[in-house]
């Protein structure tokens, strides 16, 4: 025995005392120093080098280790041990204070980045969930842990990190995370426009049940258009869509045309509807029932026992077709067909903030599918879209007007009329831009 005295009730704090511990034949007595916060940072390194797995576990966990053993220890072969030192870097991270040595914050850098790295699910997923809502967690490692391809590693980032930015989720959406990880964003406290735009252009139902569901994300009225052309198909959103706050008029009268008779009582009980909402409301219940009416009459009676749409609430005569609740594209189609969708009419729209029935008076015109108008709309490239415009037979004029209202393109960057009416390109070269995205020329 040393002349210290017995190991077991030696004191760590005394540096002869602990340094005669971290000697010891038992790891349970080098486990006391490596757990002590009075440890001197010396004798910490050297028992992070510790053959016990407890040990090394020990040196992890301690706040007072120097953060070349922190180092060491990430790379540990032992999962539980690169689990605790995740745990306790998170955890000491919001402490580094401005002045604090570079060399200290950068060797706390390299432990978080190597953790997220760790071929552990179990070590990464511990590292995600203590700085999912960090502020001040470093802006790399949280981008590497939401790009994870095991949803438990990158969903606690991805909903809660203030970190990531619009563009971060934007690309991550764009390259088709794995499962479950757009539902994880569609459930975040805050969600712009442009993500959940990206996220109605998924072909995720869970997702667009969650992202119609959040209170907090904003929808802009196009893409609630582009949601309702589909939503008939997809019963899980028809819940969330008629509860959605700030409803606009069209969006009623469209809901009101599909949804079940609850859920349409749902809409009738609103006290938040504006008089434009609950008009069409009304209107796309008179449509319904006569719908009803021509056929089988199911659902006719409970309908009209949910508004009361006298003639003189819907502001027209009996026998007049109704069209409140008619989709963009269907309107587009029947205007094109009848020799009235002109660009004098898709300006009149435009004018209107009317975006949905401009984008799908451009898809009847180009004779193309939505999901290729949107994808080009989606480039922003002033060349793709002005060649859109130029299949539609429309003017550069208008041209520059959809590359400036519709695709959002900054002026600086927005093709000009040639000469002040004529397109800017040949018409070979518009045909080639159109070519990427698989548009064959008209027959």
């Amino acid at each position: 025995m040393s002349a210290c005295g017995d190991p077991q009730i030696l004191d760590p704090a005394d540096y002869e005392a602990a340094k005669e511990m971290a000697r010891s034949a038992d790891p349970a007595v080098r486990r006391r120093v490596a757990a002590s916060p009075q440890t001197r940072p010396e004798l910490l390194y050297f028992l992070a080098a510790d053959t016990a797995a407890e040990v090394r576990q020990a040196i992890a966990t301690n706040a007072g280790t120097p953060r070349q053993a922190d180092l060491m220890l990430a790379k540990d072969r032992e999962v539980a041990v690169r689990g605790a030192l995740a745990q306790k870097v998170a955890r000491l991270l919001p402490d580094l204070s401005a002045d604090q040595a570079s060399q200290i914050e950068r060797l706390t850098l390299e432990c978080l980045e190597a953790l997220a790295r760790d071929q552990a699910t179990e070590v990464r997923g511990i590292l995600s969930e203590a700085l999912k809502e960090l502020p001040g967690a470093p802006h790399g490692v949280i981008n590497t842990l939401a790009r994870d391809v095991e949803l438990s590693v990158c969903a606690p980032v991805l909903q809660f990190s203030p970190i990531l930015t619009d563009e971060d989720l934007a690309d991550i959406i764009m390259r088709g995370p794995v499962a479950g990880a757009l539902s994880a964003i569609a459930g975040r406290k805050q969600i712009s426009a442009s993500v959940a735009d990206a996220i109605a252009r998924s072909d995720d139902e869970a997702a667009m049940t969650a992202l119609l569901a959040n209170p907090s994300a904003q929808i802009r009225e196009e893409t609630l258009d582009r949601i309702l052309d589909q939503a008939p198909q997809h019963e899980p959103w028809h819940a969330p869509l008629v509860r959605r706050p700030r409803l606009p008029a069209r969006a009623v009268a469209r809901l009101a045309s599909f949804v079940a008779d609850n859920l349409l009582k749902v809409l009738r009980e609103r006290t938040d509807l504006d008089p434009a909402a609950a008009h069409a409301l009304a209107e796309g219940v008179r449509a319904r029932v006569n719908r009803g009416a021509g056929g089988n009459g199911a659902g006719a009676g409970v309908a009209r026992g949910l508004v009361d749409f006298g003639e003189e609430e819907l502001g027209h005569a009996p026998g007049d077709k109704d069209k409140a609740a008619e989709r963009p594209s269907d309107k587009a189609a029947r205007l094109n067909k009848e020799g009235k969708l002109t660009e004098k009419l898709l300006e009149g729209a435009l004018a209107e903030g009317d975006r949905a029935f401009v984008l799908a008076g451009l898809g009847e015109l180009a004779q193309l599918p939505m999901p290729i108008i949107d994808r080009i709309i989606g480039t922003h490239a002033p060349r793709a879209v002005t060649s859109l415009v130029w299949r539609c037979g429309l003017s550069m004029r208008f041209a520059r007007q959809i590359q400036l209202r519709i695709a959002q393109i900054p002026p600086k960057t927005a093709l000009m009329a040639r000469e002040g009416v004529l397109y800017p390109m040949s018409d070979d070269e518009m045909r080639w831009q159109l070519a990427f995205f698989g548009v064959e020329e008209k027959a």
